[in-house]
């Protein structure tokens, strides 16, 4: 069966996201970055093996957009918490599928190889994050979710994962790499710094 590759995205308007980055840095600055982030996450994730689909907020204006690129198959989220509107979502495949986020500026195509390849052995599998959440999800077989996989998550704390996991306890879970996504400014300073080691390295190679 064909996989599929879910990211979710916002509309990138100043003040409707990363807000805890724009307070930050600023509500505009914050929603550029976010706009360029994901167009290079889609120029990494793009990849013969997999199909990418973009999960999309709001869901009318969204569906329309211009800003993203306009091969990408797109559904809306819809409506609900995180949890509701990611289950939707894996619910819509027969085959493998994976929901990542569109924050994480680590994502190549490796990792999601990776995450397909522990989603053969396993029925869910997740990438964690280091603050407790995980930057991606995956299913074997989306129409057979478990039920109540995400009930009574609590999003944007450090539980996330570890509740998600208290709702699988009858279900083969696996895990692939750790990740980190952009929350505020001290993140993205450490991106930064990162990308600069690793561009210094390249020049030193």
């Amino acid at each position: 069966m064909r996989r599929t590759v879910v990211v979710m995205i916002k509309e990138p308007r100043a003040g409707r996201v990363k807000t805890r980055l724009g307070r930050d840095i600023g509500m505009t600055a914050a929603a550029w970055w976010y706009r360029h982030q994901v167009r290079r996450l889609l120029r990494h994730m793009t990849n013969p093996r997999w199909d990418v689909v973009l999960a999309v907020t709001p869901d009318r204006a969204g569906m329309r957009s211009r800003i993203w690129p306009q091969r990408f198959e797109r559904w809306p989220q819809g409506t609900g918490d995180l949890g509701q509107r990611m289950a939707r979502l894996l619910r819509h495949a027969r085959g493998p599928i994976c929901i990542v986020g569109s924050d994480i500026p680590c994502i190549r195509a490796p990792h999601i190889h990776a995450a397909f390849k522990a989603i053969d052995a396993q029925n869910v599998v997740f990438g964690p994050a280091p603050d407790g959440g995980f930057w991606l999800v995956g299913v074997r077989q989306g129409h057979r979710l478990p039920r109540r996989i995400f009930h009574n998550v609590r999003w944007s704390t450090h539980h996330a994962l570890s509740d998600t996991l208290a709702n699988l306890s009858d279900t083969k879970v696996g895990f692939t790499t750790t990740l980190s996504d952009v929350d505020d400014a001290t993140d993205l300073a450490a991106l930064n710094a990162m990308t600069e080691i690793a561009n210094d390295l390249t020049l030193r190679s």
